[in-house]
């Protein structure tokens, strides 16, 4: 374990994968540890399409793992569903997770590695490696901007960027393999720049970091690319987000074990 943290937040790219997926109107900044916290959570509503290159690199022998990844997510304030797919390459095509959690619980889903069949993942697998990578599934379903306890710890200079280190707990609720999430926050853009998560014990488990900022479909800041560490000893994930979209239609058969093997793009709703 490294020893320093935000994916691949909820690092839930966001952070737009792992965070959120999706973005707000501009608004006045944000002054409050419960505003900025409230604020970020409820960008996460709604259902969005990504497409992401996902590499996982291993220094010490040079070995790097590329996949062409899918992701399918749909949020209210009291569930989530989230499903990853790969796309590329070839030999590893339609292998696929299912994620699902509703306010309260803890999160469950599935798991596809052709040609078997879909099997459940329980609570207790969701520090599991999400496709070999840094990033657990934990990271990408769980919304730690709602957890109860938030509050502002500090301020840091990340990438020349005045930030709010944010420190999110969770409350008597809140279901997570994590003790509490630290993350510094643009508060002008209401972007995350830096997340890290650590265990119950203090330990720091995972650190991710945001590596370019972009505009999404509406013409908002977003986290467009991602470094993950932690996790996984002498190796970091990049995420690059190539493609995002927003309002998308999808159906509850789209975030079913059944529907796991199937991969095609959702379609946006008529103009």
């Amino acid at each position: 374990m490294m020893n320093l943290k935000y994916l691949a937040p909820s690092v839930s790219l966001s952070f737009a994968i792992i965070f959120s997926c999706a973005a707000v109107e501009p608004a006045p900044p944000a002054s409050s540890a419960r505003d900025i916290a409230s604020r970020l959570s409820a960008q996460q509503e709604g259902a969005s399409y990504v497409r992401m290159l996902l590499e996982i690199k291993q220094p010490a022998d040079n070995k790097k793992i590329a996949l062409q990844v899918q992701i399918k997510e749909r949020r209210t304030k009291t569930a989530a569903d989230v499903v990853y797919q790969v796309l590329w390459p070839k030999e590893r095509k339609g292998e696929a997770v299912l994620l699902h959690q509703t306010q309260g619980r803890s999160p469950t889903g599935a798991l596809l590695v052709p040609p078997d069949k879909p099997r459940p993942l329980t609570a207790a697998q969701m520090s599991d490696p999400l496709f070999g990578s840094n990033l657990a599934f934990q990271d990408v379903i769980e919304d730690f901007f709602a957890w109860e306890n938030q509050a502002i710890v500090g301020s840091e200079i990340v990438n020349s960027v005045n930030c709010v280190i944010l420190e999110s707990k969770p409350g008597k609720v809140d279901h997570s393999i994590y003790g509490s999430v630290r993350s510094w926050i643009d508060a002008r853009r209401l972007v995350p720049l830096r997340v890290e998560k650590l265990l119950p014990s203090g330990k720091l488990a995972r650190r991710i970091d945001t590596t370019r900022v972009a505009p999404d479909d509406r013409g908002r800041s977003i986290p467009a690319n991602l470094a993950v560490q932690g996790g996984k000893d002498n190796s970091t994930t990049e995420l690059d987000g190539s493609r995002i979209k927003h309002d998308v239609n999808y159906t509850d058969h789209d975030f079913s074990p059944d529907g796991l093997a199937e991969t095609p793009a959702p379609q946006s709703p008529p103009k």
